[in-house]
């Protein structure tokens, strides 16, 4: 169950009022890695084998996943390693696999303003509009909504839609990525290892992250609300951009992929 109902007063103006909110539940479940615990995550309830698919994917400990399966608290993965697994606490507050400088991503994906327009408004959940205790991300294709994830913890969302991908067998190298928060390198190295060109979001970055964007290949927007957006890393990917830049003056101003 991803919600749950608690009694509350909620005071408006100094006046108290008897409330039923509806509130977001908390779990945690054990990820086990070729029959080895590799970690306890804190997590909402749904989408679990495309958890535990996801998150040995985006932590880059493996490039497929053989099976998965999820049983209570526990979700068994099976997968041809090809890294340690050695964990690091990250700006979440939570645990991943130690940051290594993932592989560059090799993808001639193009999108166009308007598409990255439509992938942020699809950057919103039922789910969060009643509790305001989640982050969502969304895995679209060819303007195609393929996935969608809701969760207490934003890594969480990331490794769902990613797992989903995976076991639906969809190229993610064809796909675009849009969350709703912050992206610090951690976020940001789970997308690279995940094979995604172009991450979108509608928070900020940090520097960290936007660096390793940039040295990993992946075209970084953040900041992406109505009808702007920032982009941070590989601008090269967003048609259009580049070449309405080339008129503008700015002596102090030098984009440090150029």
């Amino acid at each position: 169950m991803l919600t749950v109902t608690y009694p509350g007063i909620r005071v408006e103006d100094g006046h108290p009022e008897k409330i039923i909110d509806t509130i977001i539940s908390e779990d945690r479940f054990r990820i086990f890695l070729n029959n080895s615990l590799l970690i306890e995550q804190v997590a909402s309830s749904d989408m679990l084998r495309e958890l535990g698919t996801g998150f040995v994917l985006c932590e880059g400990l493996a490039d497929t996943v053989e099976s998965v399966e999820a049983s209570g608290d526990e979700i068994w993965v099976e997968a041809d390693v090809r890294r340690s697994a050695d964990l690091e606490m990250r700006t979440c507050g939570g645990h991943g696999v130690k940051q290594h400088i993932p592989r560059q991503v090799a993808s001639s994906l193009m999108m166009s303003p308007d598409a990255i327009y439509a992938a942020t408004r699809e950057i919103m959940s039922d789910t969060w509009q009643q509790t305001g205790g989640v982050h969502c991300s969304v895995l679209v294709r060819a303007g195609d909504l393929i996935a969608k994830s809701c969760d207490i913890g934003r890594h969480n969302t990331v490794d769902k839609v990613v797992g989903f991908a995976e076991l639906a067998g969809i190229d993610r190298g064809e796909c675009a990525i849009g969350c709703t928060g912050r992206q610090p390198s951690g976020m940001v190295g789970k997308v690279a290892n995940a094979g995604i060109p172009i991450l979108i979001s509608r928070a900020a970055p940090t520097d960290k992250g936007i660096i390793l964007a940039e040295e990993a290949n992946v075209t970084m927007i953040n900041f992406s609300r109505g009808n702007r957006f920032t982009i941070f890393a590989h601008p090269e990917r967003i048609s259009g951009i580049l070449p309405a830049l080339h008129h503008q003056k700015n002596t102090d101003w030098r984009y440090p992929g150029a």
